[in-house]
């Protein structure tokens, strides 16, 4: 995925590439918490510490700031790959993802998980329709993830079995979020070992 905010816009000195990340990661957890349309480019200049004139040199628009916050979220699949690669066996690997969002589960049930809400809001409007298919394509990428760990167990619809996989977490974080009970996304992740272990 490509940011819209790389090249000429984008400062080049490592003091301006960490108030750039510092901004991305203000965002990445403003619009975690408060939605897009109550976060502001004020609310994430706070969050971040900077000032808020400053906020416009790295990102124009709050699209802009939309698409690097989806392109940082793309950024967090190789380190899930790490911790799903300490473990030795497909299934293990796949236990190991379930519990990243158990151990998650009173942040979602708080908030929501963050790139299936962020998915769910972009997708409500017209004018983010790029960014609303960017954010599928990470979501996406969870899937494929899984995917591959149910083809290494030799499963011919390791596909379909990913995306049960990840529609059973969507749906508990939903559930976790809408009840603010972080035990549904608990039981639910003890519940999807449970399956993963099933499967022949």
């Amino acid at each position: 995925m490509t940011d819209s905010t790389e090249g000429d816009a984008a400062p080049k000195s490592p003091r301006g590439a960490d108030k750039r990340a510092r901004l991305v990661a203000a965002a990445r957890r403003t619009l975690h918490e408060q939605g897009i349309e109550r976060t502001t480019l004020a609310h994430v200049a706070a969050a971040a510490d900077i000032p808020v004139g400053n906020v416009y040199y790295y990102f124009k628009t709050k699209d802009e700031l939309l698409a690097a916050v989806i392109e940082n979220y793309d950024g967090d699949y190789p380190m899930l790959r790490e911790i799903m690669g300490r473990h030795r066996t497909p299934k293990a690997r796949l236990k190991a993802l379930v519990r990243t969002w158990s151990a998650a589960k009173e942040r979602i049930a708080a908030h929501g998980c963050p790139i299936g809400s962020l998915c769910s809001e972009l997708g409500k409007r017209e004018e983010y329709d790029t960014l609303s298919r960017a954010a599928g394509d990470v979501l996406g990428q969870l899937v494929t993830i899984a995917q591959e760990q149910f083809a290494l167990l030799g499963r011919r619809d390791a596909r379909d079995l990913a995306l049960t996989l990840v529609g059973a977490y969507e749906g508990a974080a939903l559930l976790a979020n809408s009840l603010r009970d972080p035990g549904v996304l608990a039981g639910e992740a003890k519940r999807l070992e449970r399956w993963i272990d099933s499967i022949a």
